[in-house]
């Protein structure tokens, strides 16, 4: 007989919360299925190479280069494949960073080449002009010169001097540039040319548009209210992350597919579309 409570009483609780919670790279991965993206999806909307996508969705941190860096994959990510980064972030930082706050970077960790500025050539026109000028007054001044010097011999011939018609130049007239097309003047746009005009109307979603020759035309997060407008000679690839968010105008005329909330649909539009019927 025994007293107190038996061997089996006596066993430890076993906590299961920590097994049960996914890691870190395991979140991303089920998150990223479950919004209907790819690998190379999500590469596209982050500039995220792809071996560094698959590696921390491995839970292999080694090639993002040190805390810094894995943090701030892991934040671009997260909000890719709309999750909170700060819990994932947290649990990283648990982990594999001791606990360390992560630093606030001073600026974007991935962000667009920038477009350096063409260099200007001289200024010919100012030069042209400030020719003109000095011209102009020297025909200005010979020609005053010489009628008082007319004037002079009439007077002493008793003849009224004559006054002559001095030329007036003609001046070059600035060359204004002109403006940039706007969307309405775009949609007005010519037969020969496709145009896609985009719009978040139902929510925020992430986009990608290229031309006929692939060149990337748009690719990032378009918020809710936002509108994007593509032109091209022949052809418009679109790729939307969030489709039932998305109303789309194709040479000028309302998409109306039914397209559902999440859905992740790739899209090819040309000067010929929407067809007839």
């Amino acid at each position: 007989m025994s007293i107190g409570n038996s061997p089996e009483d006596e066993r430890p609780f076993e906590d299961v919360s920590e097994e049960a919670r996914p890691s870190v790279g395991r979140a991303l991965q089920q998150a990223r299925i479950a919004a209907g993206l790819t690998v190379d999806d999500v590469s596209t909307a982050t500039r995220v190479r792809i071996a560094i996508v698959r590696a921390i969705e491995a839970d292999d941190f080694a090639p993002c280069g040190g805390d810094v860096y894995a943090r701030g994959h892991i934040r671009t990510l997260a909000k890719a494949v709309r999750l909170d980064p700060a819990p994932l972030i947290a649990q990283y930082e648990a982990e594999h960073g001791g606990g360390r706050p992560a630093p606030t970077p001073a600026a974007p960790l991935f962000e667009a080449e920038r477009i350096r500025p063409e260099r200007r050539g001289p200024n010919w026109t100012a030069a042209m002009v400030a020719a003109i000028v000095v011209v102009i007054g020297f025909v200005g001044f010979t020609m005053v010169k010489g009628g008082d010097d007319g004037g002079k011999e009439n007077v002493a011939d008793g003849t009224a001097p004559t006054k002559s018609a001095s030329p007036t130049p003609k001046s070059k007239k600035p060359v204004v540039p002109e403006p940039e097309p706007s969307d309405s003047a775009i949609a007005a746009a010519p037969q020969d040319k496709v145009t896609v005009r985009v719009s978040a109307a139902d929510g925020r979603s992430w986009i990608s548009a290229k031309d006929h020759n692939g060149r990337l035309l748009f690719d990032g997060l378009l918020k809710q209210g936002e509108s994007k407008t593509f032109q091209d000679s022949s052809k418009i690839n679109l790729v939307l992350g969030d489709a039932g968010a998305i109303e789309l105008f194709v040479n000028g005329k309302k998409i109306e597919d039914d397209f559902q909330p999440g859905a992740v649909e790739r899209l090819t539009y040309t000067k010929g579309d929407p067809q007839a019927g």
